[in-house]
């Protein structure tokens, strides 16, 4: 991973292992960057989050707006080929991410 805030250059396909029991050895993992969804309005924090902005009081829950640093840990998502199941790996932090992008060379 990224020990110094440089670029990260991850591959697509990483060997490793999954633990699920269909497998329990090292396989092919198909890896892709985590991506949070989207946000569900029915679900019951949104709904009471929306139902207390409503009315007198002005906005109820803070804000943040003091933002302080300049990276992101990256979350990668790896996909077992064998079992399909999915596991979740934090990288630590780094200014430019990439995945699946050519090798540095030396020379």
């Amino acid at each position: 991973a990224c020990k110094t805030l440089k670029m990260d250059n991850i591959p697509k396909v990483r060997k490793t292992y999954c633990k699920y029991k269909e497998c329990k050895r090292h396989t092919t993992h198909k890896v892709t960057q985590y991506k949070a969804g989207k946000r569900n309005p029915k679900a019951l924090g949104e709904r009471r989050y929306h139902m207390k902005l409503q009315g007198y009081g002005g906005q109820p829950k803070p804000v943040f707006r003091k933002n302080a640093k300049t990276t992101k840990k990256q979350v990668l998502r790896l996909e077992c080929q064998n079992c399909h199941k999915r596991k979740q790996i934090s990288l630590k932090r780094c200014k430019h991410f990439e995945l699946g992008g050519q090798k540095k060379r030396k020379g």
